[in-house]
């Protein structure tokens, strides 16, 4: 007896949707599906997004900003890999903003550590601001528990030291995070 058209659509269809997801690619659900839905690049963009809204009528646009880069909380002077990259994702998403931000790793008066990146102390700040003509300076630290870091990030005026702008944020320490806190 043959089929009414209407029910052979609908086995049709439901076969499709059933095959379609059967054979899914095992590639495509690993790797890709970990690192698009990764909070690390959402909590970084996350956190220059609040910065950008702060510094709204602070700054004027055209001037340039520094970045520097994020530093160990307990040891101001070492960072790592999680640090080196918070601060490109910072000044990334800060210029996409509209903010102009000086590369500081093109210049040749800024101290740089070996495998550390762009340090500035205090005592720094201001000569480096004056030399770029930065109207302020983007610094941040970050420390580590045993299952999460916390991250503070803030935009200094260099002449007076106020804080123009901040925010903090967590990750989880997750394989990903984790392998980025190993020291060099």
């Amino acid at each position: 007896m043959p089929m009414p058209s209407l029910v052979r659509i609908s086995l049709l269809s439901l076969a499709l949707l059933v095959g379609g997801c059967a054979s899914t690619p095992k590639e495509e659900e690993g790797n890709y599906a970990t690192i698009s839905s990764n909070q690390f690049i959402n909590a970084n963009y996350k956190a220059a997004d609040a910065l950008l809204a702060q510094l709204n009528g602070k700054v004027v646009v055209g001037k340039p900003l520094i970045m520097a880069t994020v530093v160990n909380i307990d040891a101001l002077e070492q960072t790592t890999t999680l640090g080196r990259l918070v601060s490109e994702q910072l000044s990334t998403r800060l210029a996409q903003g509209g903010m102009s931000m000086l590369e500081m790793k093109l210049r040749n008066s800024v101290y740089l550590k070996r495998n550390q990146g762009e340090l500035m102390l205090t005592r720094e700040i201001g000569e480096v601001a004056t030399t770029h003509n930065a109207q302020a300076i983007v610094v941040g630290s970050y420390a580590e528990t045993s299952d999460m870091v916390f991250i503070n990030v803030k935009v200094i005026q260099p002449n007076t030291n106020f804080v123009l702008a901040g925010h903090d944020y967590v990750l989880a320490k997750e394989a990903i995070v984790r392998s980025m806190l190993q020291r060099n």
